[in-house]
């Protein structure tokens, strides 16, 4: 049977919102991972799904943010590398390739997060897209501190505290990277080791810098845009 106009136009509109906001697919897609990582946390194969996706999202905006192929190709290139490490550290359970899979992880989020951040400060003007970029520019730089943070952890198992006699694990160290960019103050989560105190160091920086150059130059557009 022919699908008629009202039954197309809904799909179109989706079709078009994607293309027109691709940075709000990605923030959500990121906010919606935070609550099912502690759900997956001792499940290697789904959490490598969960990852995957999350690559799968994230190779898709920045495709769709007017970026080239010949661009992305160093993204794409991190991103089989990660998946690959990933495959091999939590399919096949070779736990001496966890720093590894962190570096790697890391140099992907902390690539696509530089993207996003040229795509905000090329314009002249604020559009709704690079707001909602600016959002998920803020949970890539988290990801990717979260996974040096693995990294330091894979290679000193005690630089981070969690107060128990536990030792961290994916959703201690998202927290915590969370706490240091966004430089609310530290919980119960802390690090200890002179490597994580380095990386949160740096995290903290980052974070201010981030709200100072790149968040207040949006709000100033979108005033200026008042304005006129």
């Amino acid at each position: 049977m022919t699908e008629t106009i009202s039954q197309r136009v809904p799909r179109d509109h989706w079709l078009i919102q994607f293309r027109r906001h691709p940075s709000a697919l990605l923030l959500l897609a990121q906010l919606l991972c935070i609550p099912l990582y502690p759900l997956v946390e001792d499940m290697h194969a789904a959490r490598m799904l969960l990852g995957i996706f999350g690559v799968v999202i994230l190779l898709l905006a920045l495709r769709m943010i007017r970026y080239t192929s010949a661009r992305i190709w160093p993204g794409v290139c991190l991103a089989v590398l990660a998946v690959l490490a990933s495959g091999f550290y939590l399919g096949g359970g070779h736990d001496e390739l966890r720093a590894w899979h962190a570096g790697l992880e890391a140099l992907f989020y902390f690539y696509a997060a530089s993207r996003l951040i040229a795509y905000m400060l090329a314009d002249r003007r604020a559009t709704s897209d690079e707001l909602f970029a600016a959002g998920a520019t803020f949970t890539l730089l988290v990801w990717a501190f979260a996974y040096l943070l693995v990294l330091c952890v894979a290679l000193q198992p005690a630089s981070v505290s969690t107060g128990t006699a536990s030792p961290a694990n994916w959703s201690d160290l998202m927290f915590l990277s969370f706490v240091m960019l966004s430089c609310t103050g530290i919980g119960d989560v802390v690090p200890v080791g002179g490597m994580a105190k380095a990386v949160s160091d740096l995290e903290m920086f980052t974070g201010v810098m981030y709200v100072a150059l790149v968040v207040s130059r949006l709000i100033g557009l979108s005033v200026a845009q008042d304005k006129r």
